[in-house]
Parts: C-alpha cells; structure tokens; sequence
C-alpha cells in the first residue's frame, strides 16, 4: 500500500513552532513570567522536534533497496527519541529557572495582554497537535504521534501557566509562577520519558500491540477450525510497517499447489486487518515430528 508523503505535516509543525515562539517570547517579554518563559524554551523544542522530524520522514519515505530490504521506517524511532531526549532538556532549564525565581520573586507586568498572547499561542498548537494526531493515527506514524502528543502536552501547560498567571493577578502571590513552571517541568519530564520509551521498544523491535496481535488471531482461529495449524507466530513493527511471519502446518498428502494456494489466502486476509503488514509464512506437513517445534532465532 503506497502511503503518501507525510513530510508536509512535519512543515506544518515548523510553522507552528516558529509562530508559537514568537508569540511566547513576547508575552515574556511583556509579563517577565518565569512561566511563560517555560513555554517559550518549550516550544524551541517542539521546533528542533520537526526539524528533525522532516528529517527522518524524508529518509523513512525511501523505498526498500540493497543494503535496506525491510525499508527505512526504522528511522522515524530517531525522530520520537530525539525529541523525547531534547523534551528532558528544557524540562531540566525550565525547573532552574523556576527554582532561581522561587527564591527571587519579581513583580509581574502586563498580565492581562501577556495572557492573550500566550493564548493565541496556546490555540495554534491545540490545532496543529490534532492535525498530526489524527495524521499520525491514519497513516500509522509514530514521528507526526510523537509530535502531535508534545504540542498537546504543551497545550495543557500553556493552560497551567494561563492559570498561574491568572492566580498572581488575583491575588498578588509571586510564588503561584515558579511553581507552576516546576510543574511544568514535571509535566514535561514525564512526556519525555514515554517518547524514549515507545521509541526504544520500536528500535528493539517489539512486537505489534495487543489489539494487532488479536486480529491476527483471529484470522488464524478461523483456518483452525478447518484442521490448520500454527506456530512459530512473529511480528515487529518498523516505524508505520508491520511485519508478521509464522509456519502453516497442512496434511503432507496436500499438493504444493494446494498448500500455495493456502497460503496465500492466509496472507491476504491478514493484510486485510493490518494493511501496512508484510506477510512471511512458511509450509510444513503436520504429520512430521520436525514440523511440531515451535522454531527459535537461533535455528
């Protein structure tokens, strides 16, 4: 199944990065907010995440070649980790600054047009983040996921800091702004770590999630109920492809065109529940005591 190019998403991640700093910078600048200036140092990564984002999509999009036969989707894993890795930065001088701040107050200003700015921030990445999430879900894109889920999270602490800020000019408490930039960076921190996460275990060649594994299943249930059996069941996800492989196990009378013709069936209606699936099986007569083992890598 040919996927379209999704490096115009990774564009449109740019854009909203560059608008989004911008306008944080300025309502920073008005309000002298350790908290907006959070937001600030965050969106610098959300624009160092797309950056790197376009990369890696541009090299995932290459077809399969020599010294590559499984594609380049792999590399979208590079993407998600290194925002997970810069995420954990600006988390570390964002809980600095809101630390120094803490135990130096200063008096806020502009509060009420420094709110709007950062709100007309707050709804471009509420926007852009959904785009690249219903993006990412469709055409199965961790990298367009990853960035879409950090714009999100950076919606809802726009929100926190919106709400501190709010907090201060209603009742003077300085310290309602470091802490909620500390926040903040916990927040982030969090966010960070899942990113590294979901990209080690697609580097580490995990295995499809639970409700992929089920649909498989359930297509090999049916084929069991005709006297086919299986095992030796694998599967790996590689950026938005997913490969699965597993031994046929028929009646040894059955002709090789018959046991084809099997599995080729079996493929086609796996591909049918997982459309981005490559799908490897193998034949082997029932009947032989070789074919009864479930066999390992190192076989």
């Amino acid at each position: 199944m040919q996927t379209p190019s999704l490096k115009p998403y990774a564009w449109l991640s740019i854009g909203a990065a560059l608008a989004t700093i911008a306008l944080k910078g300025i309502a920073w600048k008005m309000t002298g907010s350790v908290g907006l200036l959070s937001d600030a140092l965050e969106s610098l990564v959300n624009l160092a995440g797309a950056v790197m984002a376009l990369a890696m999509l541009a090299i995932a999009e290459q077809p399969a070649d020599d010294g590559h036969s499984f594609g380049h989707g792999k590399a979208e894993y590079f993407s998600s980790g290194f925002e997970g890795l810069l995420i954990l930065c600006a988390a570390g001088a964002i809980a600095v600054a809101g630390v120094d701040r803490l135990f130096n107050p200063a008096p806020l200003e502009q509060l009420g047009p420094g709110l709007a700015v950062s709100l007309a921030a707050t709804l471009i990445n509420l926007v852009v983040g959904l785009v690249l999430l219903f993006a990412g879900r469709r055409h199965r894109s961790i990298t367009l996921e990853a960035d879409a889920h950090h714009l999100l999270t950076d919606v809802w602490t726009s929100a926190g800091v919106i709400a501190g800020l709010g907090g201060v000019s209603l009742t003077g408490w300085l310290w309602l702004d470091p802490t909620v930039a500390l926040l903040v960076a916990g927040n982030i921190v969090w966010t960070g770590w899942r990113l590294l996460q979901r990209s080690a275990a697609g580097l580490m060649d995990g295995s499809l999630p639970a409700t992929e594994h089920g649909l498989v299943i359930a297509v090999l249930d049916r084929y069991r109920q005709q006297g086919i059996e299986f095992h030796a069941l694998r599967s790996r996800e590689s950026g938005s492809r997913s490969f699965v492989s597993l031994h046929v196990l028929v009646p040894g009378d059955w002709t090789v065109a018959r046991g084809h013709q099997l599995a080729e069936e079996l493929e086609r209606e796996i591909r049918d529940v997982l459309p981005h699936a490559s799908v490897f099986t193998h034949l082997e007569p029932v009947e032989d005591p070789i074919s009864q083992e479930d066999i390992s890598l190192d076989r």
